[in-house]
């Protein structure tokens, strides 16, 4: 426990500095959109109506969905950019997050300076208009100052909503406190994940007491209240933000991974074999199946590891099965045509989709293949990962089985296999690769239709690196080199609780087990 506290605070730097500046730019951006609107809306009832139902629309969005939805956009944009005047930009990270952001801020403020200017008396704006005022001179002297508590409360409570929602902006490549979280889950740290939360509720109520300060000052009219809060404010900020500029150096390399453990060891090992060629190199995590992909081939992320299943069906929409070699040569050869992204080769195991029962339920149900499951299912539960049953390969197991589960639940994978030991499912999408299975003694059911495709890791190399030759050489001889028993071992060590490693460490011990003969 103290090491993962100590490695929580070694990172806090560079997670709270990145949380701090998205916030306070998203915050920014919020306010310039809405108190111009909030002005206009209040000044016209035909308008006010659609902007405040737009800005509540978007509230009703979740807040992940809207950051993904971001990041294809930007990305289309991008290449459209490039291809019309040769010049694109970063589709990933701070600008998706920051859109999103952007928008999820708005509706508080706009709704709150709507309400504080409307709400003047009109005895006062009469008294305005007699004495000879202006629109623009009432709007400053009298409006803006008397509605400035109401204003104010709104910018609080879009502070908190933004710090809070900072957190999600890890799935789309942004370093935020949510790497604490995301990660966590995932690797069952409970205290990365205390720590990420517990960092984003003291930031939040940082910004919320000092903004109240400002608020408590523009009611009372005193301007040392108001001048005390902005100066906390600002001096928090630009305090979170400057280690940054230690940062400030671009990686020679960006290496990605996915949200589970196993993405997190490899990201590790390729990240080090690079940095010992002497690269700088940065890892984006967590990101999706879908995010990963695109961002590799939009040059966005270098290197990471995907599954030749996965690619088969989701990234070249194929539904058959012509086995392990041929999938692995029919990507390497239409990746490359169609994307430009080089298959750098297998690392020597798959990571497959397997369906798995604890030995005791499928001894008493006779189960031992999906047939005998698709017979079974009306009465028992299937667990999956989050998006399992969105994904091609469900639909053709399915397809080939024609499974009628009584019920279907979706869990991260940490609580998928935790679902399963308590019996809250009783039948998961489990992957070969994971130790879980061989620590429980999880019965693996047999695919007789051979419905489910070959999952071989795969090093996958972004265009714009085809011809890179140190990042080659650095990741070839991994190619081949990783046994599923290793790999296994690896996972194993950072998803159970007892001499739980980093994976860091899992993956500086999977590199020195490989080098030894």
């Amino acid at each position: 426990m103290t090491a993962n506290l100590r490695a929580a605070f070694d990172l806090l730097p560079e997670y709270l500095g990145w949380h701090v500046l998205l916030s306070v730019s998203a915050l920014g951006l919020g306010l310039l959109i809405s108190l111009p609107l909030a002005i206009a809306a209040a000044r016209s009832p035909r308008l006010r109506w659609p902007v405040l139902a737009l800005a509540s629309l978007i509230q009703t969005i979740p807040s992940l969905a809207l950051l993904a939805l971001f990041f294809p956009l930007l990305l289309a944009l991008s290449m459209l950019s490039t291809a019309t005047i040769g010049r694109g930009f970063s589709a990933l990270g701070f600008l998706p997050s920051l859109l999103a952001l952007t928008l999820y801020s708005i509706l508080p403020i706009l709704r709150n300076a709507v309400a504080g200017i409307t709400g003047v008396d009109p005895a006062i704006a009469e008294a305005a208009d007699g004495v000879g005022m202006t629109a623009r001179q009432k709007l400053f002297q009298v409006e803006l100052p008397l509605a400035a508590p109401i204003v104010m409360a709104g910018i609080r409570t879009a502070a908190v909503w933004t710090i809070g929602a900072a957190t999600l902006s890890t799935p789309v490549g942004q370093t935020s406190l949510g790497n604490y979280i995301f990660a966590g889950l995932q690797t069952e740290n409970w205290v990365s994940v205390l720590f990420g939360c517990a960092a984003s509720a003291v930031l939040a109520l940082a910004a919320d007491q000092l903004l109240g300060l400002v608020e408590t000052g523009a009611r009372t009219r005193c301007r040392g209240l108001v001048i005390a809060g902005l100066a906390g404010l600002v001096i928090g900020a630009t305090a979170a933000i400057a280690p940054l500029a230690g940062f400030g150096k671009p990686a020679a390399y960006v290496v990605g991974a996915k949200n589970f453990s196993e993405q997190y060891i490899l990201a590790e090992l390729m990240a080090a074999r690079l940095e010992r060629a002497g690269a700088r190199v940065t890892r984006k995590e967590d990101l999706g199946s879908a995010v990963a992909y695109r961002a590799l081939a939009a040059g966005e992320i270098d290197a990471y590891v995907d599954y030749s299943g996965t690619l088969w069906t989701n990234v070249l929409g194929r539904a058959d099965n012509p086995g392990r070699q041929a999938v692995l040569a029919g990507l390497t050869t239409e990746l490359k045509r169609r994307d430009g992204v080089v298959v750098l080769g297998s690392l020597g195991f798959e990571n497959a989709y397997a369906f798995a029962m604890r030995p005791d339920r499928a001894r008493a149900l006779n189960i031992g293949s999906l047939a005998d499951l698709a017979r079974e299912a009306p009465k028992l539960t299937l667990g999956t990962d989050i998006e399992f049953l969105s994904r091609p390969e469900w639909r053709a197991v399915d397809g080939a089985y024609g499974f009628s589960f009584k019920a279907k639940r979706s869990f991260q994978p940490t609580f998928m296999y935790r679902a399963l030991s308590g019996g809250d499912a009783d039948v998961i999408s489990a992957f070969s690769s994971d130790g879980r299975i061989a620590a429980d003694r999880l019965v693996v059911l047999s695919d007789p239709k051979a419905a489910i495709p070959p999952y071989d890791a795969v090093i996958l190399i972004s265009p714009k690196r085809a011809g890179d030759r140190r990042l080659i050489e650095a990741l070839r001889p991994l190619v081949g080199a990783i046994p599923v028993e290793a790999m296994r071992a690896a996972n194993y060590s950072v998803d159970r609780d007892a001499g739980k490693v980093t994976p860091a460490q899992a993956a500086r011990a999977l590199g020195a087990a490989l080098a030894r003969p």
